[in-house]
């Protein structure tokens, strides 16, 4: 269905499975949710663009989707069929998911997941049941390809897991110091790049009192015209923007701090005037974003998959952007936590692990997402691991 009739014919079917009063409660909290200030806005409709974008879509926008939108549609639409396919308790149960998908921080990912890898391991040849919505069984799909089974468990991880600063956490941050930001710049005009390095990180979840400290000190150092301050908290800098001319004008500001300060920086611009104020913050130490994702794995596999059939470990990872997952596939570092995963106790049952992020979801081609739609990691100590059978859903993509 590409058409915006067809369109809107699929989302009537996946909002009457939410519940039209659902759906619209969820859309009115988005936009109340956004009324803060810019920066937060923007990281709402970005965790929350799934759901926007189908809002879009239904309301009808004069063309046909383009291929991202399209993906989503087919996949809204897949939750419908599938609705109508379940016993009455599977019903329920994928009406729960749903509905719990549309409340406070959650979102649509872990059902576009779940469904996406379904159609992935259809398209590949193998009968796919939804277990976990039909029979409650802890994993989440079963395989059946040339008279082998196999049990997939489909999960999210947060980029957030591995990081000590949060981009939830810097976004408030950002909003909170652009008011006087823009006010000192009134008063100081120029070019300004204030470096921050926060050595006990910022997390979204736990430290309102740190963030509300770091912005007051931020606030006065400025007052007080100091070029630095620094404590066992944070490390801050104030120094002149210099960036080459042409390199500024080739890449524009932002691509120009990004490829200045590397793909873990966070980075925030005021603009006041004929003044500009950078922001560039890191935390005390690299991410471990992969890192993250094997200990996920090692605590879900004893506990979603039954060691009775090969099981498949299919990873969703969430919060993250298109350098940082270059940057995590090129330099090897998902495949060296995959493997290093795979020779633990706790892999024991695993016969692959798979990793794909929205851009894969979305449609992404080379080099931003992953060949083939995914990541697959295969456990050669694996018994099923030489499975003719299993093939396609578990060798190795790299």
């Amino acid at each position: 269905m590409t058409d915006a009739r067809a369109g809107g014919e699929t989302l009537r079917g996946f909002i009457e499975l939410a519940g039209a009063r659902a759906w619209t409660a969820r859309m009115t909290g988005l936009i109340q949710a956004m009324d803060g200030g810019v920066h937060v806005r923007r990281a709402l409709q970005q965790r929350h663009g799934l759901e926007l974008t189908l809002e879009r879509l239904r309301r009808g926008i004069g063309r046909p989707p383009n291929t991202a939108e399209a993906r989503l549609l087919n996949l809204a639409g897949e939750a419908a069929s599938l609705s109508r396919r379940l016993p009455a308790a599977g019903r329920a149960r994928l009406r729960a998911q749903l509905r719990a998908a549309l409340q406070a921080d959650a979102t649509l990912v872990p059902l576009f997941h779940l469904l996406r890898t379904a159609a992935l391991q259809r398209a590949r040849g193998f009968t796919v049941a939804f277990a976990g919505l039909e029979e409650a069984a802890p994993f989440d799909l079963l395989l059946r390809r040339g008279g082998v089974e196999a049990e997939v468990a489909c999960d999210v991880v947060s980029a957030e897991e591995g990081r000590d600063l949060h981009r939830g956490a810097w976004v408030r941050l950002v909003d909170r110091i652009d008011p006087d930001l823009q006010s000192w710049l009134a008063a100081h005009p120029g070019r300004y790049l204030l470096k921050l390095t926060l050595p006990q990180g910022l997390r979204s979840d736990s430290d309102q009192d740190r963030l509300a400290a770091l912005h007051e000190r931020i606030r006065t150092m400025l007052a007080g015209q100091r070029r630095a301050d620094h404590d066992e908290a944070a490390v801050l800098r104030l120094d002149p923007l210099i960036l080459a001319a042409a390199q500024a004008d080739e890449l524009g500001l932002m691509s120009s701090l990004r490829r200045e300060f590397g793909h873990e920086a966070h980075l925030a611009v005021t603009a006041a005037g004929g003044g500009v104020f950078v922001m560039a913050a890191r935390a005390g130490r690299e991410n471990e974003v992969a890192a993250a994702i094997r200990r996920r794995m090692a605590t879900i596999a004893p506990a979603r998959l039954t060691g009775t059939r090969p099981g498949i470990l299919a990873m969703f990872v969430e919060d993250t952007d298109r350098a940082e997952w270059r940057h995590l596939r090129e330099r090897l570092e998902l495949e060296g936590e995959a493997r290093q995963f795979l020779t633990h106790r706790e892999a024991r049952g695993v016969v692959a692990v798979t990793c794909a992020s929205r851009l894969e979801l979305l449609g992404a081609p080379e080099p931003d997402g992953a060949a083939d739609g995914e990541l697959r990691f295969r456990n050669p100590s694996h018994p099923a691991a030489k499975a003719a059978a299993l093939a396609p859903a578990v060798q190795s993509s790299v």
